[in-house]
């Protein structure tokens, strides 16, 4: 699956190990390096349905949004890169026709 970033320092954030263990510690940098890794190799949004880290799509006023867990309370959060993003015909987003995703943000949205 393809990657984008909500903006180019989040990029240069993501982008590298060193930058991820000074922004998140080492244990969550290796934990959303392979959350990264795995939203790569998928073919479309569908494959991490059956991969650890519950990708789960948010509601609310996140509405449109997804996240797939790290460490504790963060998350990753990202929405479908298509605008509008895929549905299926009787509504609801289409996991399997969603090939590239923006990465929003990591956050803990609980507070």
């Amino acid at each position: 699956m393809e990657l984008l970033f909500a903006t180019k320092r989040l990029a240069k954030q993501l982008g590298a190990d060193r930058t991820l263990v000074k922004a998140f510690g080492a244990e969550a940098a290796k934990v959303l390096r392979r959350r990264l890794d795995q939203l790569r190799a998928a073919e479309t949004l569908e494959v991490m349905r059956t991969l650890p880290g519950r990708c789960h799509e948010l509601s609310q006023d996140r509405q449109g949004e997804l996240a797939v867990d790290l460490r504790g309370p963060y998350r990753l959060v990202f929405e479908p890169a298509a605008n509008p993003p895929p549905t299926r015909e009787h509504g609801g987003l289409d996991w399997e026709r969603v090939t590239a995703v923006r990465i929003l943000q990591v956050e803990d949205y609980h507070d």
